[in-house]
């Protein structure tokens, strides 16, 4: 096999073996590199899901939209808009607000985020051709498609209900893809499901907003995860990050490691180090949960268990070796596992604590990380070789979990 160079590489070495180009020949525009992520639209499984949900037509117009551009300034908005379209048109979807656009169950994730990735993939090749976009502003572009198309800058709450309590939830996208393609997230299906929506507790009505962050280490590192929570913590009445966690259950997790494990995210690379944050110098090993974890526990939300996890892995003060605490972190140690894991799941609990923390709200604001069930696929369609996109017992338990992350919100909402 040759080793693509591209057309301005391959011209360079005909000028090198005597060939010379045309006069009039105009170079060629680089051909860019597709992330990890976008390389698996092309898979089967991806390209049904798109189809069958009627997400498959959101790259495409925003290719035709981004050929008529004329300015940077003109493209930006272009894609804001539409990144806040798809966020829209993926919870109407999963909240039963217009067509469905196709035969795929409604609660899907899984359309939002392969359109988003057929969208980014479209910016990461586009060359304008009435002005020059430096890569500065390429990436400035995919940024803003991300915060836009996860309702990062959509969050909004009604004025003039102050006895309407505020929460935030947070979701992820799926991930280990390479594994099993076709994979769903609960987190990511229970943000979708639960944005813009009011329950009824005890203490009254109660406004979930919703956002959803990628699986990769960089952005994290980046500050997304406080650039989207930062403006909003200080005027919630609670908070709770969801991802994923064990098969057939649910835990309330105590306590947050500031330790990255290494597990490859979705763009296939690793991190093992202590998790990146501003003024390291006074980070903590460890945050806790604010949430009213015993009440969570004690209230009737569903099918599956729910358990306050209290274990965590450290490495004692003075120690060189990692240590199971099943009753959480002694003094002085350092993390190396929090209830979570060391994986996104923990760090994202880990930077909303410690947001939490930095901005004062400790004593006053209910905040943490909830682990739903693995979302599995029937016993018949387990083979990711084999298998279906899709499967009655599969929707039956994402629809349980995210009516349970319903019932759990409205638990704690009722005990804060």
């Amino acid at each position: 096999m040759f080793p693509r160079i591209g057309a301005l590489g391959a011209a360079a070495l005909l000028v090198g073996i005597g060939a010379s180009a045309p006069a009039s020949a105009t170079p060629a525009a680089p051909i860019r590199t597709t992330t990890a992520e976008e390389q698996r639209l092309d898979r089967a499984a991806p390209q049904e899901i798109l189809r069958r949900s009627g997400f498959d037509s959101r790259a495409p117009e925003l290719a035709r939209a981004l050929a008529k551009t004329r300015s940077y300034a003109q493209a930006r908005r272009l894609v804001a808009g539409q990144g806040g379209e798809l966020w829209r048109r993926a919870v109407d979807r999963v909240q039963g607000r217009g067509p469905a656009g196709g035969d795929l169950s409604r609660d899907d994730d899984r359309p939002l985020y392969w359109a988003r990735l057929g969208m980014t993939r479209e910016l990461r090749q586009w060359e304008p051709s009435a002005f020059r976009l430096s890569e500065k502003q390429r990436a400035r572009l995919i940024r803003t498609l991300e915060t836009s198309s996860r309702g990062q800058d959509a969050v909004t709450y009604p004025r003039g209900h102050k006895h309407t309590k505020r929460i935030l939830v947070t979701g992820f996208d799926p991930f280990t893809l390479d594994r099993d393609v076709r994979i769903s997230n609960p987190s990511g299906a229970a943000a979708l499901a639960l944005d813009g929506t009011t329950i009824r507790t005890a203490e009254g009505p109660a406004r979930i907003e919703a956002v959803t962050f990628p699986v990769r280490w960089q952005d994290f590192g980046d500050g997304a995860v406080e650039r989207a929570l930062r403006p909003q913590l200080p005027r919630v009445d609670l908070f709770t990050t969801i991802s994923q966690g064990r098969v057939g259950r649910f835990d309330v997790e105590r306590t947050n490691g500031a330790w990255r494990g290494g597990f490859p995210d979705n763009e296939n690379l690793s991190r093992t180090e202590t998790v990146p944050v501003s003024d390291p110098a006074s980070q903590p090993q460890w945050t806790s949960t604010t949430l009213p974890y015993k009440e969570i526990v004690a209230a009737d939300t569903g099918r599956f268990p729910v358990y306050d996890n209290t274990s965590v892995t450290e490495i004692p003060a003075g120690g060189t070796g990692p240590v199971v605490r099943p009753d959480g972190p002694t003094e002085g140690s350092t993390a190396r596992e929090g209830g979570g894991g060391n994986y996104l799941s923990n760090e994202i609990a880990y930077r909303a604590t410690l947001l939490r923390d930095r901005l004062g709200l400790h004593d006053r604001l209910p905040g943490g990380h909830v682990h739903t069930p693995v979302l599995q696929f029937g016993a018949g369609n387990t083979d990711p070789a084999t298998g279906a996109v899709t499967d009655p017992e599969f929707v039956r338990n994402r629809l349980d979990i995210v009516a349970q992350v319903r019932g759990i919100l409205g638990a704690a909402a009722s005990s804060s």
